[in-house]
């Protein structure tokens, strides 16, 4: 029996907090970029561009993947989350590109840049404010098994150490006088942002390709099994993931004298610890007489 979720609502506000601060700090370092022809401030805005972009695919797809499943969906829609994982890769992985093209046209036509006090003041500024903002993704993430709340944070994570590596670039160039330290600041920022995508791209397509569960929640059901001493044996274990819910089948073997009955309950009562022990999960136990099973395998040709 699968567990059909409502929408959460916590995860929804994390969600739209997203959207509305990677927005302002977009804006501000684009104005802010173009006031002081920093290449490096106008590279953190088309990086936090791009986070507003994964922000508003995370918030599409939190608001779907939890509904119920439906006829042309019997699974559930949980995937669209790590679809919109590999969304938000694709995007950073271009801005990432973006920002060293710009930063190696600057390093060889060289540029001005003014004002830097007001561009160090908004990196700093932007820097606490994602770092607040990525904290609570990052524990609003972990409560509700969201990969693409998970994928929101990272961006901004790796947003704040951008900025901060910015904002040392144009102190750099205030202290010195030297602006080749602001095209340098821009290719950190690019290293660190081609990093994260790969990093996205490697957790999106894990469930995507139906990978198994983690090692210690595949352990978990065996021991389950392993513990009651009516399942004589198993097989054909099989899990996967789909968004936070998870997907578990295995065939079980009992006593050949078991009563149809008795062989329910006991698999409504292995389901139920199974639920017990993992969050969302769907289970799905096909039940075999031992000695037949048995039987029957001898009697098939290798």
């Amino acid at each position: 029996m699968a567990l059909n979720l409502p929408v959460s609502g916590e995860k929804m506000g994390a969600a739209r907090l997203s959207v509305v601060s990677n927005t302002l700090i977009t804006l501000l370092k684009l104005v802010v970029g173009v006031w002081t022809g920093s290449v490096a401030i106008l590279s953190e805005a088309v990086h936090s561009a791009t986070d507003l972009l994964a922000a508003l695919i995370a918030f599409f797809a939190v608001r779907v993947s939890d509904t119920p499943p439906d006829p042309q969906h019997p699974y559930g829609h949980g995937k669209l989350e790590s679809v919109s994982g590999a969304a938000e890769a694709l995007l950073i992985f271009g801005a990432g590109i973006y920002i060293i093209v710009a930063a190696v046209q600057a390093l060889v036509g060289g540029h001005e840049t003014r004002s830097l006090g007001w561009g160090i003041g908004v990196m700093a500024a932007t820097a606490v404010a994602n770092t607040l903002v990525a904290r609570h993704l990052f524990a609003v993430a972990r409560r509700t098994d969201s990969l693409a709340l998970l994928a929101d944070a990272h961006h901004l994570s790796v947003d704040v150490w951008t900025s901060l590596g910015v904002m040392a670039g144009l102190a750099a160039v205030k202290l010195t006088g030297i602006a080749v330290f602001d095209p340098l600041a821009a290719l950190v920022v690019a290293v660190f942002v081609l990093r994260t995508a790969w990093g996205l791209t490697h957790d999106a397509l894990h469930p995507l390709v139906d990978a198994v569960l983690p090692e210690d929640e595949v352990r978990a059901v065996e021991q389950i099994l392993t513990h009651d001493t009516r399942v004589l044996s198993f097989h054909k274990l099989r899990t996967r993931k789909s968004g936070s819910q998870r997907h578990i089948d295995v065939h079980i073997q009992v006593n050949d004298d078991l009563s149809l009955r008795d062989a329910h309950a006991l698999t409504e009562e292995l389901e139920d610890r199974m639920r017990e022990t993992l969050p969302n999960v769907e289970v799905v136990i096909h039940t075999e007489p031992y000695e037949e099973e048995r039987r029957h395998h001898e009697e098939i040709p290798h």
